[in-house]
């Protein structure tokens, strides 16, 4: 399951998750895409009113009912987004908040234990532009139980289209893909 985070239809986080999805399926392997810029979905209550119903883990009714079946059945969740001020996007964040109700289901709030992939575009390409989302995606895995199974950060990306000019980039995503 990739959750798209880009506001960008024709991106350069866009050409990321292609890549990657190319390579997914040259392996067998089917794929849910998300793209959250074009879905509707609300930021969490914090109502812990969640975990009541499997197919429908959340109190707010909206588009993270398309994603909650996804994301319960998902092996792999993707998380694909542009560098925003030194993180993932809103859209991202926003997404990722809502997954709580699925934990609400379980004892303690435990997530289901997924492996996790990174693909990053930014504009900077240094290890000091990375390190702010590197330190939440490793959040993010001790939290969730996630465990991580592959990073690609594609820096120098700014202008929409830069990646096409980048083919190392979209290879390493493809072969992350097909290595999943």
């Amino acid at each position: 399951m990739i959750l798209n985070g880009s506001p960008r239809a024709q991106g350069n986080t866009a050409a990321l998750v292609a890549a990657f999805t190319e390579g997914t399926e040259s392996a067998g392997h089917t794929v849910s895409r998300f793209d959250l810029g074009t879905m509707d979905i609300h930021g969490c209550q914090g109502c812990y009113g969640g975990g009541k119903a499997p197919d429908y883990p959340c109190a707010q009714r909206d588009d993270m009912d398309q994603i909650y079946p996804a994301y319960m059945a998902a092996d792999v969740v993707v998380l694909a987004s542009p560098i925003y001020y030194g993180s993932i996007t809103g859209q991202l964040k926003c997404a990722l908040d809502r997954l709580f109700a699925v934990a609400e289901l379980g004892p303690n709030y435990a997530s289901p234990t997924k492996n996790a992939v990174l693909l990053m575009a930014a504009k900077g390409s240094t290890e000091e532009n990375f390190a702010p989302v590197r330190t939440y995606y490793e959040f993010l895995q001790h939290h969730m139980g996630w465990k991580n199974t592959g990073i690609v950060y594609a820096g120098d990306n700014f202008s929409i289209g830069d990646i096409q000019r980048k083919p190392e980039q979209l290879e390493a995503a493809r072969k992350l893909g097909a290595a999943i």
